[in-house]
């Protein structure tokens, strides 16, 4: 299998990996055709630019450096494996604890108003 296919292989991997999970996700590549778009689209986790390796030997800095180049203002991840492993991400530490402090994800207009939703209501039963 030449790298190419195995790269294909690894992104509809990953994308399934996602919908396992409960994300509705696509191959990027093949919908916008840009050599900066994403490897794998997932509309409710549009703020992550995901860079998806599926290779027995990866140079993370590389990997890293190529997902920042190409983020476009989102967060770089890296999801990578070697055959028959477990998914890893990768990301810098400034992500992770953003991650860790809540700053990530980003509030989006529905989260905001699901948020506020809820104070309105915990409001209501304490009176």
């Amino acid at each position: 299998m030449n790298s190419r296919e195995k790269g294909k292989r690894g992104e509809r991997q990953w994308r399934d990996e996602l919908r396992a999970n409960g994300f509705q996700a696509r191959r990027g590549q093949q919908f916008s055709g840009s050599p900066d778009s994403p490897d794998v689209i997932c509309d409710q986790l549009r703020w992550i630019h995901f860079e998806v390796k599926a290779v027995e030997k990866l140079n993370i800095e590389d990997a890293m450096a190529q997902a920042r180049r190409d983020c476009a203002g989102n967060v770089p991840i890296v999801a990578h494996r070697r055959n028959f492993r477990p998914w890893l991400v990768t990301m810098s530490a400034e992500v992770f604890f953003q991650f860790l402090r809540g700053v990530l994800p980003p509030e989006s207009d529905n989260n905001k108003q699901n948020t506020k939703k809820g104070t309105d209501e915990n409001q209501r039963e304490q009176q």
